[in-house]
C-alpha cells in the first residue's frame, strides 16, 4: 500500500524548536524553519497532529507506533535532546520511520568474520518529534513535528505484521514456549499448538517460529560453566528423589564439565533382560551446545526400541569413547553386551576393543548407507540406483565365498576399483556384511525397518533442546512417553487374535509361549518350511528347497539332547529357528519346540515383572511395580476366553474383600496417590 497524501510537511508552533532533522546525523543543529503547512486530517486524534499531548514519551511511542502499523511502516527511536546544564534531563524526542537513514559501512576486520545482512533503510524522511513542556505545571509532552511522506511503498495490513518491530513474544507465551520444549517436541508443533489454543488461522501468531527459535536460542547463550553446574545439580536432585537414578561424570583440570552419562532405573532393568544387543548411536551432537551426544538403545521382547542410557562428551577421542563404555558397564552391574552395533568410527572401534573385549562389535548398516548418496551419487550418475541394489543383494548373501566373488564382480562391474569409499568398505567387511555376522545375535537390528524405528526413538530426544540442565529431564520425559506408548502397544499385540497357518503343534505351542512379534517371525519359517525337502545324511540332514536338486543347508539333530542346529546360523543370528531345523523336527515328529530354542528373551513373560518374580523386593515402592505389571499380565490372559474373563472376575472378587479387611499405612496411602497420578 503506497500512501501519497501529498508532502505533509513539519508544522511548529514553538519559535524553540524550530529544528531540522538529519537521519544520518546524531547531533543536533539550528536551522530555520521551513515553510509550514497544516495538515487536513489533523483533526482526527487517531492521526498525529501539532500540538497534541502526551502524559509520556512512551505514551507517545505506543501512539506513533499504532498509528505506524495501521499505515503500513513500523517506527524506531532515533535521537534525543536535552537542555544545556547538568541536570536538565531529557527535551526532545525523534521517532522516524523503520527505513530511515542510510546503512552505515561497517570498518571490515579480517579476523572477525562478517554476516551479509542486507539493509531495508533508504534515507525515508518520515518522522515524528515530542518535545518536554511544563506550561500547565505538570510536564507533559507534546508533538512539535511531524512529517508524514515516504519515499518507499508501504506494506498491506496482511504484510506489516511480519515487521520486526510488530512480532512479539508475550511473557506468557514465553512460558509456554519453554515449557513446550521440555517435552521436546518441535518448533512447527509448538506454533500449531498455540495458533488451536489463541483460535487463530495458520501464521497469524504475533511471532514466526525464526522468533521461536531465537527466543530458545538466547535461552542457551549462558555461561558454560554455569550450565555445567546446573547440569550436575539437576542429576543430584533426581539421585535424591530416585537412589536407582544413575549417572557419572569427569571434569577437566579447570574443574568445568567434561564428560556426563546418565541411566534410569527402569532402563537398567531392562538391560538386564534385553541387553544382550545395544546400538550404541553416537551421530547425534546437541547443536545448541556443540556437544556430541551418545544414546544406547536396545530392542524388547515385543520389537519395540528400549532405552538404556546417554552420554554428552566434549571431544570425540578414545579417551572420551573408553571413559563412556566404562560408565556404561558400571550403571548395567558390570554385564557387558553380547554384541554392539555403532558408526563408522575408528576411535570408538578401538575403545570398544579395549573396553568390551568380549562383545562382537558390528556397524550399523543404515547409518553407513545414509551416507551413500554423498559418496556415490555423482560417481556413479544414472547408474547410482542399480548399483545400489547390487550393494545390497551383495550385503545379504549367505556365504562369505559368495560375498567375496559378488564384490569384486560388483567392482569390476561399476568401475570402482580406486573408489577410496569402496576401499575403506571392503577393509571393514567383517563388521558389516551380514556372512560375516550370522553367527552372532543382533535382535534383528540389522533390518532396515527396525533401523526407522530406532532412529525415531533417538529423534524424540532431540526434537527440541532449551538449557542443558533440562536436557536430562527431556530424555526422561521422553523415555517415559515411550515406555507408555510400548505397554499400549503391548496390550493391543497380546489382545489380537493369532491367526495359526499351518495347523501343526509346534505353531500352537509357540503361539502360547512367544511374543505376537517373536511368534511373526517364527511363523514365517514355519510357512516357508514346508516349501523343503529334507533327506538325512550319515550324522545330518540335508534340507533344500523342494524345486532344486543340488545345494542345501545342512541340520545337525540330537534328538535325546534336545539340540538341533543350521549351517545358515539363523537362530544364532534372530533368536527365531529357521526353515530348515523347523523341518527337520516336523519330519523326526516333534511337536513341540525344544524349550531352549524358545529364548527368554522373546516370551511373553520375558518382561521387567518376570524379573523381579525371580527376587524378593523388600522396597515397598517395587513391590507395588510387581503388582501393576502382574495385574497387567492378567488382563491380557484373561481377555482371551470369556472363560477366563469370568475365573478372573470371580477370583478378584473374592481378593478384593480380603484386601480390604487388612490395616492401611499412610506410606501405602501415599503411594495410592501416586499411582493414581501415573494412571
Amino acid at each position: 500500500m503506497s500512501e501519497e497524501a501529498g508532502p505533509t510537511l513539519v508544522v511548529y508552533d514553538d519559535p524553540s524548536d524550530q529544528r531540522s532533522l538529519s537521519l544520518d546525523d546524531t547531533s543536533s543543529t539550528e536551522e530555520s524553519p521551513d515553510e509550514t503547512r497544516l495538515s487536513l486530517e489533523t483533526t482526527n486524534d487517531a492521526i498525529p497532529y501539532i500540538g497534541q499531548r502526551f502524559a509520556t514519551h512512551d505514551a507517545a511511542y505506543e501512539f506513533y507506533s499504532e498509528f505506524a502499523k495501521r499505515c503500513g511502516f513500523s517506527i524506531r527511536r532515533h535521537r534525543t535532546e536535552g537542555k544545556d546544564g547538568v541536570g536538565k534531563g531529557l527535551t526532545r524526542r525523534y521517532f522516524v520511520c523503520h527505513r530511515a537513514g542510510n546503512t552505515p559501512t561497517k570498518t571490515s576486520n579480517e579476523s572477525k568474520p562478517q554476516r551479509n545482512r542486507k539493509s531495508s533503510r533508504c534515507g525515508c524522511q518520515a518522522y515524528m518529534r515530542i518535545s518536554k513542556t511544563t506550561e500547565l505545571g505538570a510536564p507533559e509532552w507534546r508533538i512539535t513535528g511531524f512529517v508524514n511522506h515516504h519515499n518507499h511503498d508501504l506494506l498491506e495490513p496482511n504484510q506489516v505484521r511480519f515487521l520486526p518491530a510488530y512480532r512479539t513474544i508475550s511473557d506468557t507465551d514465553k512460558s509456554r514456549i519453554l515449557m513446550f520444549a521440555k517435552t521436546g517436541i518441535s518448533v512447527h508443533q509448538m506454533m500449531r499448538l498455540m495458533e488451536l489454543e489463541k483460535c487463530v488461522e495458520p501464521g497469524y501468531l504475533p511471532f514466526t517460529e525464526k522468533d521461536v527459535r531465537n527466543l530458545l536460542q538466547s535461552f542457551r547463550k549462558l555461561d558454560p560453566e554455569e550450565e555445567s553446574i546446573d547440569l550436575l545439580r539437576m542429576c543430584r536432585n533426581i539421585k535424591e528423589k530416585d537412589p536407582n537414578f544413575k549417572f557419572e561424570y569427569t571434569l577437566d583440570s579447570n574443574n568445568r564439565l567434561e564428560n556426563i552419562a546418565w541411566s534410569y532405573a527402569s532402563s537398567v532393568q531392562s538391560y538386564e533382560i534385553f541387553g544382550d544387543a545395544v546400538v550404541f548411536d553416537t551421530t547425534h551432537r546437541l547443536t545448541a551446545f556443540d556437544m556430541p551426544l551418545g544414546i544406547w538403545v536396545g530392542m524388547n521382547n515385543y520389537g519395540m526400541p528400549c532405552f538404556f542410557g546417554c552420554v554428552l562428551l566434549r571431544e570425540e577421542n578414545l579417551r572420551s569413547f573408553s571413559w563412556a563404555l566404562k560408565a556404561f558397564l558400571g550403571f548395567m552391574n558390570g554385564k557387558a553386551p553380547q554384541t554392539i552395533l555403532t558408526d563408522q568410527n575408528m576411535c570408538l572401534k578401538e575403545a570398544i576393543a579395549m573396553e568390551l573385549p568380549t562383545t562382537k562389535h558390528a556397524l550399523c548398516i543404515w547409518m553407513i548407507v545414509g551416507k551413500f548418496p554423498s559418496w556415490f551419487n555423482a560417481v556413479l550418475g544414472e547408474r547410482y540406483n542399480e548399483w545400489k541394489t547390487e550393494f545390497f543383494r551383495i550385503c545379504n548373501l549367505d556365504s562369505i565365498e559368495d560375498f567375496e566373488l559378488g564384490w569384486r564382480d560388483m567392482v569390476n562391474s561399476f568401475g570402482l576399483h580406486t573408489n577410496r569409499h569402496i576401499a575403506n568398505l571392503y577393509g571393514l567387511r567383517s563388521l558389516w556384511a551380514l556372512p560375516f555376522l550370522r553367527t552372532h545375535f543382533f535382535a534383528g537390528m540389522t533390518t532396515t525397518g527396525q533401523s526407522k524405528s530406532i532412529n525415531g526413538f533417538i529423534q524424540r530426544f532431540l526434537s527440541a533442546q532449551t538449557r542443558l540442565a533440562h536436557f536430562v529431564e527431556q530424555v526422561a520425559v521422553a523415555v517415559d512417553f515411550i515406555d507408555q506408548a510400548g505397554e499400549q502397544q503391548t496390550m493391543q499385540q497380546n489382545l489380537q487374535n493369532i491367526c495359526l497357518k499351518t495347523g501343526a503343534p509346534m505353531e500352537s505351542h509357540a503361539a502360547m509361549i512367544l511374543t505376537p512379534f517373536a511368534f511373526s517371525k517364527l511363523q514365517e519359517q514355519l510357512v516357508l518350511a514346508a516349501h523343503y525337502a529334507s533327506f538325512q545324511m550319515d550324522d545330518r540332514f540335508l534340507v533344500r528347497h523342494h524345486t532344486k536338486a543340488e545345494g542345501g543347508r545342512k541340520v545337525y539333530w540330537v534328538p535325546r539332547e534336545g539340540i538341533i542346529g543350521c549351517s545358515c546360523h539363523y537362530f544364532e543370528f534372530s533368536g527365531i529357528l529357521c526353515r530348515h531345523a523347523l523341518r527337520v523336527l516336523s519330519t523326526g515328529n516333534c511337536f513341540q519346540i525344544p524349550d531352549r530354542y524358545l529364548p527368554i528373551r522373546w516370551r511373553r513373560i520375558s518382561t521387567p515383572s518376570a524379573k523381579l518374580l525371580q527376587s524378593t523386593p523388600s522396597d515397598h515402592t517395587e513391590r507395588i511395580q510387581l503388582l501393576q505389571s502382574m495385574v497387567s499380565s492378567l488382563v491380557t490372559e484373561s481377555a482371551k476366553s470369556k472363560e477366563r474373563v469370568d475365573l478372573a472376575t470371580e477370583q478378584i472378587s473374592i481378593l478384593l474383600s480380603r484386601i480390604r479387611e487388612q490395616p492401611v499405612s499412610l506410606q501405602g496411602m501415599r503411594d495410592v496417590s501416586s499411582i493414581h497420578r501415573n494412571l
